[in-house]
């Protein structure tokens, strides 16, 4: 028998592959995945045609850490710093452009103050 917890999980990595079929990122326009956890939250900027990762930002950083207090990247205030550090170094190494990948997670909360953050920051998706 599995758990509530197991069961979400594995529906989320289906949508996740529902939307990796039709989400690429390329040299011209990169992938931003986002990817999530009760405690904090990631985003990367990937280029899959030579499958490397660009640029990437994380609540867990200790410079992010420090500014973001007792919270932690686990609230939506976390998830705007995260976007707004992630934008800024895309910026910096010259990416203005990308695809969005939820990762399979709602647009909504955490997920959609992060793209919002980018968003205000230049990059465009």
């Amino acid at each position: 028998m599995t758990t509530k917890a197991a069961n979400m999980r594995r529906l989320r990595i289906r949508r996740h592959a529902r939307v990796r079929d039709k989400v690429v990122g390329t040299a011209e326009r990169p992938r931003l995945a986002v990817s999530r956890s009760r405690r904090h939250i990631s985003a990367q900027v990937i280029d899959d045609s030579s499958a490397r990762t660009l640029v990437a930002a994380s609540s867990v950083e200790a410079d992010l850490r420090r500014s973001l207090g007792q919270g932690g990247g686990g609230n939506v205030t976390g998830a705007q710093a995260v976007g707004k550090l992630l934008a800024e170094r895309a910026k910096a190494a010259g990416i203005g452009r990308v695809v969005f990948d939820r990762g399979g997670f709602a647009y909504h909360g955490r997920v959609a103050a992060l793209a919002d953050a980018a968003r205000e920051e230049g990059l465009e998706f």
